[in-house]
């Protein structure tokens, strides 16, 4: 504080020396620019800057400064519509599903809707309350910032940064009934999907642009594939890699856990292990006999950990269930034998700081029980 008020002192004293009273008078001043040192530079000869430093001819009315409101075309916004179908759910809490057409000229779709909603219920709705099915393509940050309690189930393809800010709720993508494809070899969403996502869940029936889930927080995640870069700097959250991933994985990744099917395993050579080890997903009985729950992993929506078997198998169910995947399908046909091909990515920083908590707890109840035990041994002894 002190400094920005240091910095306004003496921009009223250059100010004043100008003979300038209000910023306002200062926009378009090019004329009071100090040029002469860097014009004067080596690096500015043969340089011409009169176009950069043109200060036209204007009447005294005409403004050089913002005087007029933009016009961000917010009230002809698909959210607008959405909103309005969706108020007995906001007003009442009733159950809404509805279809809608949507394309790639509509940005942001569900982020006004998102804020209409914790506008009314900050802690948002029930799982399923608002079901919106949708056809066609998204447009860029598509589901971004979905709130608790919405769920965008999208019948199409969608662009870069779907799922942007994922705030507990669920947005799934599929292709159409007509494609014919194998969705493991083709893209379904854009770049930087489910970049900074905190809650909810996501299911792509595809896969996905480089940097998937590039700063996932808390967000849960499954794709049939991925391109460079992804888990960029992930923090926490749990994603699930049906299929191959471009190389740089897991780059800066300190927290989460991602699982990923490595058919060829050929998955090591394209991950950076700079922050992360390659572990075996290792069967619930194996690792209930062998691993410390310490460092056990926990899903958002589980109310303690769980194996990495529970996990991720549920993940899939949950994906095969949203998006009728056929690869989720044959992974979970030949269980036994897709298990023993999925690498746990586990952040190096993540099991020391899970270690570290699970000691601070038990030193925590430690101290706790001695109190007890110092409390219940001091109570006087009452004679009948």
């Amino acid at each position: 504080m002190n400094y920005f008020f240091f910095v306004a002192e003496e921009a009223r004293q250059i100010m004043a020396q100008l003979g300038i009273r209000k910023f306002d008078d200062l926009i378009g001043r090019a004329d009071l620019l100090d040029t002469k040192k860097g014009l004067s530079h080596w690096k500015a000869r043969g340089l011409d800057f009169s176009r950069v430093f043109h200060r036209p001819e204007l009447s005294p009315e005409v403004p050089r400064l913002h005087t007029s409101t933009q016009d961000h075309g917010l009230d002809r916004a698909l959210d607008v519509k959405l909103i309005e179908k969706c108020l007995p759910a906001f007003e009442k809490g009733e159950k809404v599903q509805f279809m809608q057409e949507v394309s790639n000229v509509r940005r942001t779709v569900g982020a006004m809707l998102s804020g209409e909603l914790i506008r009314r219920k900050p802690e948002g709705l029930p799982d399923h309350t608002v079901f919106i099915q949708m056809e066609g393509t998204g447009g860029q940050s598509f589901g971004a910032f979905l709130a608790q309690g919405i769920t965008l189930y999208l019948i199409g393809d969608a662009n870069d940064y779907t799922g942007k800010g994922l705030s507990g709720g669920r947005v799934v993508v599929r292709p159409s009934i007509d494609f014919r494809g194998d969705a493991t070899r083709n893209i379904i969403v854009g770049n930087t999907v489910l970049y900074g996502a905190t809650r909810g869940e996501a299911f792509f029936r595809g896969v996905a642009g480089e940097r998937f889930a590039v700063r996932l927080s808390g967000a849960t995640a499954v794709v049939e594939g991925t391109g460079d870069h992804g888990c960029e700097y992930m923090t926490g959250g749990t994603v699930a890699v049906l299929g191959k991933t471009g190389r740089n994985f897991a780059a800066g990744m300190s927290g989460g856990i991602a699982y990923v099917f490595d058919d060829d395993g050929s998955f090591a050579s394209r991950c950076n292990t700079s922050m992360v080890t390659l572990d075996k997903l290792l069967p619930a009985h194996e690792q209930e006999a062998s691993q410390d729950r310490a460092i056990w992993h926990r899903v958002a929506s589980a109310s303690e950990a769980q194996t990495d078997e529970v996990i991720l198998k549920k993940l899939i169910e949950d994906h095969h269930r949203w998006t009728g995947s056929q690869r989720a399908r044959d992974i979970l046909d030949h269980w036994a034998d897709s298990r023993a091909k999925f690498v746990k990515v586990f952040p190096k920083e993540y099991r020391r700081a899970l270690s570290e908590l699970n000691a601070a707890r038990e030193a925590a109840q430690t101290v706790a029980d001695a109190k007890a035990h110092a409390k219940a041994s001091a109570a006087p002894v009452v004679k009948a």
